[in-house]
Parts: C-alpha cells; sequence; structure tokens
C-alpha cells in the first residue's frame, strides 16, 4: 500500500485516532490486530495516535495477544516508515502518550510536556516532515488535551506559542488529536487556531467540526484536524461496526491540497 502512487505531490490523507491503548471500550479485549488492519485500510499518509502504549505490563501479563513493540510500531509495521512516540504518563507498570506514523521521513521531532498537573501527563509531540517536491518542511502536531477546562486553556495558550515561536509563518502545518474540547463554543478554534490561521477540517467541509466521542453514539466534538496551507478537499468521520467498537472516540480522515 502506497498513496504517494496514486496522489499528487500536494495532496495527503491526514487521519487522527485515540486508540484508547488498543483495547475495546470497557477494556475487556485487545483490539489493536483489528485497529492495524482498519488504519491500514484508510490509506492515510500521516496518522496521529492518542493514547498509545509504549509498555504495558499488567495488559501484557493479562491478554496473550498483547504486542510485544510499542503500539506505534506495532501499528506502523511496513506501511508508515517512520514515526514518532511522546512519552507522557510513566509508571513502574509502562507508559503511553502520542504518536505520528508517516510515510514520509521524519526529519525531527520533539514532545514537549504541557501537563496541567501530575495525575494527568500531557505533551505535544511536534515533528517536521520531509515531503518530496515541497519546497519545506510539514509541521504536524499531535495533541491530547487536559480534561479539565482550566487545564485545556494552559495547554491551548502553550500550543499557540509553540507555533508561533517554532513554525515558520508560511510553513504548512497540521495540528491533530483529542482536544477534549467539548464546549459548544469550540474553545480551540478561537482562542488557539483563528488566531494562528488555521481552520478545521470539518468545520470547513460541513461548517462544524465532527461528533467523535463516544463512539457507540457520537454525540461530543472532541477530536480535531486543524490546518495551514492546505484546501480541505474532503472529510469524513470512520463509520461501520468495526469502528464502534475499535476504541471509545471515532477515527477521523481528510484530504488535503497544499496551496
Amino acid at each position: 500500500m502506497n498513496s504517494i502512487q496514486h496522489k499528487s505531490a500536494g495532496q495527503l490523507r491526514v487521519a487522527t485516532f485515540n486508540i484508547h491503548k488498543g483495547l475495546s471500550i470497557f477494556n475487556r479485549r485487545v483490539v489493536i490486530h483489528a485497529l492495524r488492519d482498519q488504519l491500514r485500510a484508510l490509506d492515510a499518509d500521516l496518522v496521529f495516535l492518542q493514547e498509545v502504549a509504549g509498555r504495558h505490563d499488567g495488559h501484557a501479563r493479562r491478554h496473550g495477544n498483547w504486542p510485544r513493540e510499542p503500539q506505534h510500531e506495532f501499528l506502523a509495521d511496513l506501511v508508515w516508515q517512520d514515526h514518532a512516540y511522546g512519552r507522557n504518563a510513566v509508571d513502574d507498570g509502562g507508559d503511553h502518550g502520542n504518536a505520528i506514523l508517516s510515510r514520509f521521513p521524519i526529519l525531527r521531532w520533539e514532545n514537549q510536556d504541557v501537563s496541567s498537573h501530575r495525575f494527568e501527563n500531557r505533551g505535544l509531540l511536534h515533528a517536521e516532515i520531509d515531503i518530496p517536491g515541497w519546497s519545506q518542511p510539514l509541521h504536524c502536531v499531535c495533541v491530547h488535551l487536559a480534561l479539565t477546562a482550566r487545564g485545556r486553556g494552559r495547554q491551548l495558550e502553550r500550543l499557540r506559542q509553540r507555533v508561533e515561536r517554532m513554525v515558520p509563518a508560511h510553513a504548512p502545518l497540521i495540528v491533530a488529536g483529542d482536544f477534549n474540547d467539548w464546549y459548544w463554543r469550540h474553545r480551540a478554534t478561537h482562542e488557539f487556531a483563528h488566531p494562528l490561521n488555521m481552520h478545521e477540517a470539518f468545520e470547513s467541509d460541513g461548517g462544524r467540526p465532527a461528533r467523535s466521542y463516544p463512539s457507540l453514539l457520537p454525540l461530543l466534538r472532541l477530536d480535531r484536524i486543524y490546518v495551514r496551507g492546505f484546501r480541505v478537499c474532503d472529510a469524513n468521520v470512520q463509520r461501520g461496526r468495526g469502528w464502534r467498537h475499535s476504541s471509545d472516540h471515532r477515527a477521523l480522515t481528510c484530504d488535503l491540497i497544499l496551496i
């Protein structure tokens, strides 16, 4: 599978998905193997993942089919040639965080700690990606923001500051992930995206961010794909029985054209 062969030089397909550490909604079954097949079927060039387990000794003992390698490596396999993993939460039994899977070389990456308190570890995983034929690298930031409004507000401010400091004004930019921004006012759009001249893929396509949580009956608009320097051609929430049971979130995809 190689989407590079059937897309124009300026076209990308992007996906974001909170994978719930590769477990079913109520943590009863390991679903990471089916999830890998589903992600491959999306044919995305870039995948932004949240709640990725680098190591989890408890689940490995409890489930005989728990992957031996870190989940981002297991999912990337032979499809996404490069990947970055930002370890956020660490304890004696393992760690988890965010990951970016890429069909293109990742030039450099950094994970910035933006935890609002010690009981909820969060990070901004920022990668620069070299795409053949593009005049400058693509900047990608994978996020999973706090559950509290105060924590999210601080993290949105630090995210905005990072973009202003680290990303050239005319460089293509994608910021995606689980924003936990469930209020009807969509704070992330107004406080982070608009000041940076970014727009959300589903707002461009349908007027509002997508309903992505909970997966059995999506009501809340938690997951987002914000872009700058692109035109959104299409944006979709992944539906069907398989996606309802592979996490407590739905996966989002969008097709972008560089402008």
